[in-house]
């Protein structure tokens, strides 16, 4: 973990607006021992800058603060997610020099797990017609997802890369994860295609996996979905129900108030923590606001609930780092009443019945 102890004045003194060349590496108060509050923020080879603002609103300041006790806590608990708010370049090879720089420099900032935005091999490049999705599509075995895979091994942290799939039967928009070994854990393709618009000619996932990372923090076990698929709970939840204790969930549309609430929702009714990663609004129909919720809403001794957003991005590009005290959230999850605790499935046949009628009724939905 770098020191910026020694340069905080200076980068509270400097109010520099970042280039849309320039990366922001921000983690919270309660990642650094002894921190004085906010963010600190540098720039790996750039000169080091201090954004305050929205990565940390002054209403969530405190709540780390709170969370802590003013305590010291020992770095190995808390899994670091670095959330690659990035503005896509002009190609594929391009896309694939500036991720790997953006894992390089989350590594640098401690991260054990990189995210990118949805589609990041050809920045949700979106065209109308199947020819189009075809000629951006690599196969998952393809040289630009197997960088990712070489490049989470040396540098001991998992990625997960998001791109384009080719498939025999059409492309997918799909997600591998890779762990901290470069090994591939996981290749999820959305389930919840946006077929009201060009995802049409996208294959839809079959299915959603949960995967188990090793981290220095110990084994974790780790789902995905993908943008749209967040808007249904069953995504989720079938996911808790599958062991997941995080789920990363890559995005490319603007993340308003609604949306952000279904992120803080399916956390807190899951009891897991969920990461998204958005594009910048540099980023046509994206606002950046990149988030964790650690899915956490009471903890002993402290009256009322707590709020679970550990992490808000504003809408600048930028790497955001966010930590999740693991401990912390799986003594949640073996005492509270959510998740999979109360529930009653025998009761909830209704839920596969796949008749649709009025007024839920869609000429271009497909099964």
């Amino acid at each position: 973990m770098p020191d910026f102890f020694g340069t905080l004045s200076e980068l509270s003194a400097n109010k520099t607006v970042c280039g849309p060349e320039r990366l922001v590496f921000c983690f919270p108060e309660t990642f650094v021992r002894g921190s004085r509050g906010g963010f600190l923020c540098g720039f790996g080879r750039f000169l080091p800058v201090f954004r305050p603002g929205r990565a940390l609103p002054e209403r969530k300041k405190g709540r780390g603060g709170k969370e802590a006790g003013g305590e010291e806590r020992e770095m190995k608990k808390i899994l670091k997610i670095a959330l690659l708010q990035l503005t896509p370049c002009g190609s594929l090879r391009e896309n694939l020099e500036k991720g790997r720089t953006a894992c390089e420099e989350a590594k640098k900032l401690g991260a054990e797990i990189a995210l990118f935005p949805e589609m990041w091999s050809n920045g949700y490049r979106i065209g109308g017609e199947t020819r189009e999705w075809n000629g951006d599509a690599v196969a998952a075995d393809d040289a630009f997802v197997e960088t990712f895979g070489r490049l989470a091994g040396e540098l001991n942290m998992a990625i997960a890369i998001t791109f384009l799939e080719k498939t025999k039967r059409g492309p997918r928009n799909a997600l591998t994860l890779f762990d901290r070994r470069g090994e591939r854990r996981m290749v999820y393709a959305k389930v919840h295609t946006c077929d009201f618009g060009a995802e049409r000619a996208l294959i839809p996932g079959e299915d959603f996996y949960v995967a188990e990372l090793d981290t220095s923090c110990g084994k974790v076990k780790v789902g995905a979905m993908i943008c749209f698929d967040r808007e249904f709970p069953e995504s989720a939840r079938i996911l808790m129900l599958k062991g997941a204790e995080l789920i990363l969930v890559p995005n490319a549309c603007p993340m308003e108030i609604n949306r952000l609430a279904q992120l803080r929702a399916r956390a807190y009714e899951n009891m897991l923590a969920i990461a998204t990663c958005n594009y910048p609004d540099t980023v046509p129909d994206c606002n950046g606001n990149s988030s964790v919720f650690d899915g956490v809403a009471y903890l002993p001794g402290q009256a009322g609930s707590r709020d679970t957003c550990l992490l808000q991005a504003d809408g600048r590009e930028g790497i955001y780092l966010a930590g999740i005290d693991l401990e912390q959230l799986r003594r949640y999850r073996n005492t509270e009443v959510h998740g999979n605790a109360y529930r009653h499935p025998k009761k909830y046949g209704l839920l596969t019945e796949e008749k649709i009628e009025s007024p839920f009724l869609r000429k271009d939905y497909r099964a």
